[in-house]
Formats: structure tokens, C-alpha cells, sequence
């Protein structure tokens, strides 16, 4: 260790004696008040309830949020995971975290890692909501210059941003969609670990996806060492996610480090959700192309026939595109076979769906409404029919750059009356001017569904939502509105269990469970039975062995 010389500096001391033996000169009593009145006004006596409060006047925190700002900073020293369910304003509490220590003067370099589509939008937040001078990494602009960056994690690991960030002893670091960074064996996990930090917050509404190891990661991030090391968490507790809530220990140990408010525990009903379904029926010449193509065997797999026929429940034009596309790929006979109804879908008359959003956009008004769709043919299409009508709209989707997506949502703000966007939508944008939304096609997950719908249905929302969901009728968008959605109540408690009731059944996502039916099926009939199957087991467990409001229930 190398040699530090301390000099002592007594100058104070020396002339506060020569002061006192001489008698004086002092300050005045007056001006002696003043200075103590002054610093008892900016002393902190303890680190009890929250100052931040009295700086931000404008702002109406909601109960949880307060409750698990000062849990995060009184008990958890500042180093915790917010994992509220969706649209209960993690951001919000996240941001009231950061202001307690900027103005408790514990925090001055901070780093925020979020998803690049939410960069501009947490930018906005910190600035308008708790005046933190927060700003967006820029091309050549050196990391070590500003105070609060936000920025992209594939931004920041990447080099030379990697070894300048690495080299700087930052106070605060905060990372969004924190589930993305659950592998420790991947790059972004390896450089968050990296992260010179003081306070730590992981926001994400799911700590646990798949595996139980998953909570062990991201608690290494924050506290090392918590949770024991690898090798001894694994022979303990296994992988087996439901351990987390059987394990009183364990339980108590993440809730140490851990905060979860769900939509029940802190009674955000004051806007209410309106769900209903909107059943449409295929003209005669719809049901005939379509009933062709459910019909015709060769020469695509059983998954590629699923795909096309979900896409005929979209738009002829999505439909159309990839069978034409797979057509090109193909030899000769698949060409032969496709190519009448290939024809017959270019002869088909504006697609049933279509017509009933406008006239559900006749009986809605002039409110703003988002509509989704699972693809990009139709929501050109639908972009396309709506002006037809005299209905203004924006497109959004995800190979839109990130300003773009901004003017996208300001021009739907601000002049169009609807916004139809892709699967992209679905996570990140806040829409809290907006409460109808229509699903124009239902995605076989039920949980993105959630997550769509919870772009209007979150904090912020002052009036009840309307959820409008499309189905046609005798085609598999049937099927999957009745056995997928209506049969286990994924509109209800259910939607809060479906990762728990999937680790029961030892299936790690429904997604992949529903495409792997689809592979082993060889026929519509087949996977329709094998749907009705999984749809009733789900419903058989979670009727059986789960009961409980909440996985993470406090």
C-alpha cells in the first residue's frame, strides 16, 4: 500500500482560541441564528419518511408507491427489485426513489438501462414529473460528462462505451424490463454485474419466468451473496419456481430485497376494464377460400397451414403475401396446388373484420382507440380502409427507430384518432389519454394479451377502459377465444396465475406449448381437441392448487 501523508489543518481551531481569549470580535447573536435556523432546515435528523415529497407539489403519488419508496430506501438500502404487476407505476416509484437521495445529497452520478423504445419516454418522465435533469446518451458524448444519462443496455455494452461506463463509481443505477437480464450467462448480465454502484433498483413485472435460479440471478446483482452462492442455492432449492412461495425462509430472504404490489393489494379500481367480445362473421366467399385452404394437405407442415389460416383471419392481403412467398420458395407442385387459391384470395372482398371496425368506430365516437393486430400486411391494410372512411390513424410497429415511435404516439396524441400497432405495442408505451382499445387479432398468449392491455389500463388512467376483442366465427379464432380465453377466465384472476399454473404443469411457456401442439398435429380437428385439452387441465390446476391472490403476496 503506498504511503499517505496526512496533514492536520488547525487553523480554525487556532484562531477560534485567539478569538475566545481576546474576547471577541464575534458574529452577531442575530446573524449566528441565522446560520443555525439555515442548516437545521437542510440537516437530515434520520432517515425516516420521505423530504422528496415537499419538492415534488404537483405530483399525486398513489398509497403503494410512497409505501415502497420509503421500503426501498429505509429497509432495503436502496438496493432493490420493484416488481409491481403492469401499470402500477413502478416508474413513478422508481423516480421518487431517485429524488429522495438527489436531494438527501447521497446521489449525483446515476445510470439508467432501459429498453430503446423507452429511452425518450423515461427522459420526459425524470424531466416533467420530478425535474431531474436526466438526458439521452448521445454519439461521441463522453459518458463521465453528464450527471444522468439514460440509455440503452445495447447501447452501454458495447465497446467503447463498455470500458468508459465500467470506469466510472457511479451512485445510482436503475435497469427496466430487468427480466431481460436474468441469464447470468449472458453478455448483459456479465456487464450489469460489472457496474460500479451504490444504490441499485431493478424494476420488472416478472422476477420469475421459467426457473427459480432466474430470482437468484438478479438478487446477485444487488446483493451478492444473499441468496448464498450458486452451486449451494441450486442443491437447496432446485429450480422449481413454486419453492419461492413454499419455502417460508427463502420467501422471507427475497422480500428482503424484493417489493410486489399487485392490482388487488392496492385497490386501483377506481377505472374500471370493460371487456366484451365481437363476434364477425365471413361473407360466403371468405368462408369458401378459407374452408379450401383448412382442406388441402400438401405440401406445407401442419404449423405453416395454421400460420396462413390465422393470417386469412387478419387480412386477404397477409394471407396473400406469405402464401405467394412460400409459393416462390417451393417447387412446382406446391404452386400448382396453391395457385387457385392464391387467385381466389386476390378476388376477395374487403375483409369482415375490417367492416366491423368501422362500424364499432361509428358507435365509439370521436375517442382515441388503439387497435392491434398480429401482422404487418393487415395493419396497412386497416391503415388503408380507415382512411377510406374518413377515419385519420398512425401506424406503430417495431422497426420503427426510436424517434419515430415518439411521432408516432404524438401524432396519435395530438391529431389521429387511432393507432394501430403490432405486437411492439404491447410493451413500453404509456397511453393513459386513450381507453378503447380493440384486438383485432388475439395473439395465442394470453399474457401478451395483458400486456397490450395494459397500455391504457395502468396509473394515470382516469376513466374506465374498453377492451373489444375480434373473433370470427367457425374458424380457429373461435377456438381460441372460447377455450384459450373464455373457458380458464383469462379476463379474471386467472391472468395473475398462468405462470404459476405452467411451472404446476412443468411448461415453460404457453407460447412454445400451443406451436408444439400445432407441429404434432396433422390436421385443424387434431390441434382443436389438443387445445381443448390444455385449456381444461389449465383450468383443472388452477381450480385445485391455486388459490392464492398473489404469487408474491407480501
Amino acid at each position: 500500500m503506498k504511503h499517505i501523508d496526512i496533514i492536520h489543518d488547525s487553523n480554525f481551531i487556532e484562531t477560534l482560541d485567539e478569538k475566545l481569549e481576546q474576547d471577541g470580535p464575534f458574529s452577531s447573536w442575530e446573524l449566528f441564528q441565522m446560520a443555525y435556523k439555515a442548516e437545521l432546515t437542510t440537516i437530515t435528523k434520520d432517515f425516516h419518511g420521505l423530504r422528496a415529497l415537499e419538492f415534488l407539489p404537483d405530483m399525486e403519488f398513489l398509497p403503494h408507491q410512497i409505501e415502497t419508496a420509503k421500503q426501498a430506501i429505509e429497509e432495503m438500502n436502496g438496493r432493490a427489485i420493484l416488481a409491481d404487476e403492469v401499470g402500477l407505476g413502478k416508474t413513478i416509484e422508481a423516480g421518487l426513489i431517485l429524488k429522495e437521495y438527489m436531494i438527501r445529497g447521497l446521489v449525483k452520478k446515476v445510470l439508467i438501462l432501459v429498453p430503446a423504445s423507452l429511452v425518450n419516454q423515461w427522459v420526459k418522465e425524470l424531466n416533467e414529473k420530478f425535474y431531474i435533469p436526466a438526458a439521452t446518451f448521445r454519439k461521441h458524448f463522453p459518458w463521465d460528462q453528464y450527471d444522468i444519462i439514460v440509455t440503452s443496455i445495447d447501447t452501454a455494452k458495447r465497446s467503447p462505451h463498455r470500458e468508459a461506463i465500467l470506469d466510472i463509481d457511479y451512485d445510482f443505477i436503475l435497469i427496466d424490463e430487468a427480466h431481460k437480464i436474468k441469464n447470468h450467462k449472458t453478455k448483459n448480465y456479465e456487464f450489469v454485474r460489472e457496474l460500479r454502484k451504490k444504490y441499485c433498483l431493478l424494476l420488472t413485472a416478472t422476477p420469475v419466468q421459467n426457473q427459480l435460479i432466474e430470482i437468484f440471478n438478479l438478487v446477485s446483482i444487488l446483493k451478492p451473496g444473499h441468496l448464498g452462492n450458486y452451486e449451494s442455492f441450486l442443491e437447496k432449492y432446485g429450480r422449481d419456481r413454486k419453492k419461492l412461495n413454499q419455502d417460508v425462509y427463502l420467501k422471507q430472504l427475497v422480500q428482503k430485497v424484493m417489493v410486489r404490489n399487485t392490482r388487488k393489494d392496492t385497490k386501483l379500481d377506481h377505472a374500471k376494464r370493460h371487456i366484451e367480445t365481437i363476434w364477425v362473421d365471413f361473407t360466403p366467399e371468405e368462408y369458401d377460400v378459407y374452408n379450401e385452404l383448412d382442406h388441402t394437405f400438401q405440401p406445407f407442415s401442419s404449423f405453416s397451414k395454421i400460420t396462413f389460416l390465422r393470417e386469412l383471419c387478419s387480412s386477404r392481403e397477409a394471407c396473400y403475401l406469405s402464401l405467394q412467398k412460400f409459393v416462390n420458395d417451393e417447387e412446382s407442385q406446391g404452386r400448382e396446388i396453391l395457385k387457385p387459391i392464391i387467385d381466389k384470395i386476390g378476388q376477395l372482398p374487403h375483409h369482415a373484420k375490417a367492416h366491423k371496425v368501422v362500424e364499432l368506430m361509428k358507435q365509439i365516437g370521436d375517442e382515441k382507440v388503439i387497435i392491434f393486430t398480429e401482422y404487418r400486411a393487415s395493419q396497412l391494410y386497416l391503415q388503408w380502409f380507415l382512411q377510406q372512411h374518413g377515419i385519420t390513424s398512425v401506424p406503430f410497429r417495431g422497426g420503427f427507430k426510436r424517434g419515430k415511435k415518439d411521432w408516432m404516439k404524438q401524432l396519435f396524441q395530438d391529431k389521429a384518432q387511432v393507432l394501430i400497432a403490432t405486437e411492439a405495442g404491447g410493451e413500453g408505451i404509456n397511453l393513459q389519454f386513450c381507453h378503447y382499445m380493440i384486438n383485432y387479432d388475439l395473439p395465442w398468449n394470453p399474457m401478451r394479451l395483458e400486456q397490450r392491455i395494459g397500455r391504457i389500463h395502468r396509473y394515470g388512467q382516469e376513466k374506465d377502459v374498453h377492451i373489444y376483442n375480434f373473433a370470427i366465427r367457425n374458424t380457429l379464432e373461435e377456438h381460441i377465444m372460447k377455450l384459450l380465453y373464455e373457458k380458464i377466465a383469462l379476463f379474471e384472476k386467472v391472468v395473475g396465475h398462468l405462470d404459476d399454473i405452467l411451472a404446476e404443469l412443468n411448461i415453460d411457456s404457453f407460447e412454445g406449448e400451443v406451436k408444439t401442439i400445432i407441429n404434432e398435429s396433422s390436421s385443424t380437428g387434431e390441434v382443436k381437441i389438443k387445445l381443448d385439452n390444455l385449456a381444461s387441465i389449465i383450468h383443472h390446476t388452477h381450480q385445485n392448487t391455486f388459490q392464492e391472490e398473489s404469487q408474491y403476496g407480501n
